[in-house]
Formats: structure tokens, sequence, C-alpha cells
């Protein structure tokens, strides 16, 4: 028998490491995906893919879902992030693009696996003249870079005695990323959302183009971009409607144990004159009367309340806020008054702040900066936005509020819920959002904060949620959606679908931009 032939040793050795450094390579390869060419692009300078910029590119706000992109750039003009994605549109396979303002998405909407992240906020260091943000006192609009926060463009127009008309509740988000929504707080049922309230647009769209757009100029581009949840081009300037700022407000808080008189009360408040906020929530018997976003009762109020949740298990709370100033401030008080009569809260269960203007449209900031210095702020947000047609509200009541949400006592976060109009979302039809077809629907949000541990938990509360609504017959649309499906975006854009797909390849051909949103590369 013949012998095996002997490998020497250090030839083993020296194939095992050459395997194992090939193995390596591959690695560092597939961890980076983007064209070497890239790094001789005039914005490689700006490029960055240390593990820091890497790992805070990689999530958002929700800490749910986490992708990885190969690069992030830090632009110092409009003209890096042309190039960056002229330049991905030439590639034989493209690379994606995603822009991230303040990263406020929940289900990592502002990712881009392996692609580029852009960190908007870059943009705000590098202006040699001003602050992009620029004040027409004649016309009444500020022309503002899409990657300036709301809360900067308060305090700019506050300069000139003007002030945007509608708002979020957060204003630590960027322009950008509430014009590709939509832009709803308690002033929508007056003014409509953000996207109803802007003049114009200058965008980059999926194929590099840098274009400026209006309902007269490139029109078509301007009904895409807004509540276009990034699809179709980058918002790198808006044209926002501005009006006279007040000074202060009378801010008014009636509790209600009856959830057709609040409906009820809250659907009179919208169609009368005078009111300029309002907006809804709920107070379960398991959670304090206070929370996070809102510190509204006094300890002597709150024991009141805690002792009124025992009887009933959900209070239901109407805010109300009137504006006022120098010239109105002898007559605010009867305007409050008159705006209350016939209401049907509980008797001796309403409440009253005095604040200024600026204090009550930052007032969730105050939260924020609570939670923060408690180690709460930066945990998992499974959050669930809707919009429930009025004609089912009462239905998701009974079938969500008390018996999902109540019964199961998971829910640890704000829940809201108010009233606005159809009628006020104008060009609703055009543009890329999608509401309810009833004229009168609820914004809902459920703003649950979870642990790593258990956020699944409410997540699956959320899908039961969304289930029942099917169940149920309740034709509501998701606002910030998330799904999982061709068929599910299909659904959820209904008549539009055809339009946005048009629109993509329109504006956006090769599928570049915004892959965080799972429409077009759906898993």
């Amino acid at each position: 028998m013949a012998s095996p032939c002997l490998i020497p040793a250090h030839f083993i050795v020296f194939f095992i490491v050459s395997r194992l450094m090939s193995f390596i390579g591959k690695l560092r390869r597939s961890k980076n995906s983007l064209p070497c060419e890239i790094n001789s692009l005039g914005l490689r300078a700006n490029l960055r893919y240390d593990l820091e910029a890497i790992r805070l590119a990689s999530t958002d706000y929700g800490n749910i879902v986490h992708e990885s992109p190969s690069a992030v750039l830090y632009p110092t003009s409009i003209y890096d992030i042309i190039e960056l994605i002229k330049f991905s549109n030439e590639c034989p396979l493209p690379f994606n693009v995603a822009a991230r303002g303040h990263g406020h998405s929940v289900r990592g909407q502002a990712t881009a696996h392996d692609g580029v992240v852009v960190n908007m906020l870059s943009l705000k260091e590098h202006y040699k003249n001003g602050n992009g943000i620029r004040v027409s006192t004649s016309g009444n609009y500020a022309d503002v870079g899409g990657e300036q926060l709301w809360i900067d463009v308060l305090k700019a127009t506050l300069e000139h005695g003007l002030a945007p008309v509608s708002w979020t509740d957060y204003l630590y988000l960027t322009v950008g990323g509430t014009l590709s929504n939509a832009g709803i707080s308690g002033q929508t049922f007056l003014h409509g959302p953000q996207i109803s309230n802007v003049h114009e647009l200058d965008v980059i769209t999926g194929k590099g183009d840098f274009m400026t757009c209006s309902e007269d100029k490139n029109s078509e581009l301007f009904y895409a971009v807004l509540g276009g949840l990034g699809q179709f081009g980058i918002i790198t300037r808006a044209r926002i409607v501005l009006a006279k700022a007040q000074k202060r407000v009378k801010w008014l808080r009636m509790i209600y144990s009856d959830f057709s008189n609040f409906t009820g009360d809250q659907e009179h408040l919208i169609s009368t004159k005078g009111l300029e906020y309002l907006e809804g929530s709920l107070m379960m018997d398991y959670t304090p009367a206070n929370n996070w976003r809102s510190s509204f009762f006094s300890p002597s109020n709150e024991s009141q309340i805690t002792s009124l949740l025992k009887k009933h298990g959900i209070l239901y709370c109407l805010d109300m806020v009137k504006y006022y100033d120098d010239e109105t401030v002898n007559s605010v008080d009867k305007e409050v008054q008159m705006l209350q009569e016939g209401l049907n809260f509980i008797p001796g269960f309403t409440f009253t702040r005095d604040e200024t203007y600026v204090d009550f449209l930052n007032r969730v900031r105050r939260g924020e900066i609570t939670l923060k210095s408690k180690e709460l702020w930066d945990v998992p947000h499974p959050w669930l936005n809707l919009f429930v047609p009025k004609s089912h509200i009462l239905d998701f009541n009974d079938g969500v509020f008390v018996d999902i949400i109540h019964r199961q006592k998971k829910t640890t976060g704000p829940l809201l819920v108010y009233p606005t109009t159809k009628r006020l979302w104008d060009d609703i039809d055009k543009m890329s959002a999608v509401v309810p077809d009833e004229d009168i629907f609820y914004c809902v949000g459920l703003l649950h904060s979870g642990s790593f541990d258990d956020w699944q938990d409410l997540d699956n509360q959320n899908n039961e949620i969304l289930e029942f609504c099917d169940r149920a017959g309740i034709k509501m649309k998701q606002y910030l959606p998330h799904y999982k499906s061709k068929e599910e975006w299909i659904k959820h854009f209904g008549p539009k679908w055809n339009t946005f797909q048009e629109r993509k390849a329109q504006f956006d051909p090769r599928m570049i931009l915004s892959p965080g949103q799972n429409i077009f590369n759906y898993v």
C-alpha cells in the first residue's frame, strides 16, 4: 500500500492564512458596496466611512430598524448632493441614497442599506451669508432650507413679527422631513397641514436634476414631492406661508368621560370661528395623569383626576387654545368663555394655563429634556399613527381604546385623537399624501415608548389594532406609513398608486431615493 503524500506544515499554514485573508478581503468589499470611483469625485472629502458616522445613520428615533449604509455624506452645499445622485445614476448598478434630517422617523425610513445617507443638517454649517432662512415681510413668506429645523424657522420669522401658520407638535424636525409626509398638529383643522402651506420648492430629483417647482411651474414634481415620502426628490428649499405672530396663548384642557360627547364637542369646535388650536388625548387608569409630552396638571389636580380615573377607567381630554396679543388681551377671556358655551365636559374639570406663544408651540421640548435626563429618550418607539374616518371613530374607540389598549394595559405613552377636515388639505387629490375619503377624519397617534426587551409586545398590539380596523371595515390610512409588501402599498395609495408609480419612473427611474420606505424595494 502506497504511503500518503505528506504536506509540510508551513505549506498548510500558508494555505490557511491565504484563504483567511481572501475571506477577510471579500468581507471588506461587501461591507462597502460603493464603486471605488466615488472617491475620485469632488465630494469625496465630505464622505465619511468611520464607525461613528455609520452608527448614527443606521437607525432613527424608533430604535427598531438598524440598517447600515456604506457611507455618510456630510454635504457642504446642494451641489455635493447633486453630484452624488448623478454618480449613482451613472453606475451600472446604482446605489441607494437617503436624505436624513433629524432622524425622527420610527421605522428606518431615513436609512439606506449599503448605500449613502445624506446628513442634511450638515448644510446648516456652511452658509456663507445668513442661516438658510430668508423672510419676506412684503410677501408674508419665508424661503427656508430643507435642512432647517422648524424651531429655527420660528425664531427667525418672529424677528419680523411673523410665523408659519401650520405646525407639528415637535419643532425639532426638518422642513424637508415634515413636508415629505404632511406635517400635522392642532392647527390643521384651521390652516390645513404644512404641505398645504407651501408656495414653492427647490428639489433635487432622483436623476440628479435641480428643479424649482410650484403649482404653476413643474407642478407634477411639486405635487409629487409634497407627502411623497422622499421617493421623487430631496427638498432643499421651501417657500413657507407666514402670518402675523401672536404673543401669548390661553390654553384650556377639559375632561370628558363620554367619548361621544368628547368627539361631538371637538367636531363642533372645528366648525366655529375663533379657535386657533384643538387636540384631544386619552388618560388611562393605569398611567399618570401627566405624561412626558404634557405635564399640564398640578399635584392637586392630579389627585382629583386620579379619583375620577378610578371611577371611569378612561378619560378624554380636549385641549383648545386661543392666541392673543396686546391688542386682544382685554377680550381674550370673554372669547374663550364663548367658545366653551354648550360644551359637555365634566363640570368642574376644566383647567387653564397662560403661556407665551413660543413656549406653547415648543412645549414638547420640555418633555424631551426631562426624558433625556432620565435616559428614557433613546428607547424603542413602536408608534402607530392613523387617519380614521369620522363615520367609524366611535367603533374605533370601542374596539381599540376600550377593548385592546385599556384591556391589555400595555401602552406607555401619549394617546392622541383629534379631528381635521379634508377641505383644508389643498390640492390633496394632486399630492402624494393620502387621507380617508370623508370630509372629517381623526388624527390618531399611539405614541408608545418601550424598552429593548418589550417593544415587540407593543408592536404586536399595533398589528392587532390594524387587524381590528380591517375586520370592522374601518377604511383608515396610516400616517407615517410602514408596510412590508407591494400589495399593502397599493392598498394604502388606492387610486393614487398608478400615478405614484408613474411619477417614480419620471423623477427617480432607477429607484435610488429613500429605500428605507420599502415601497419599490419591498421585501
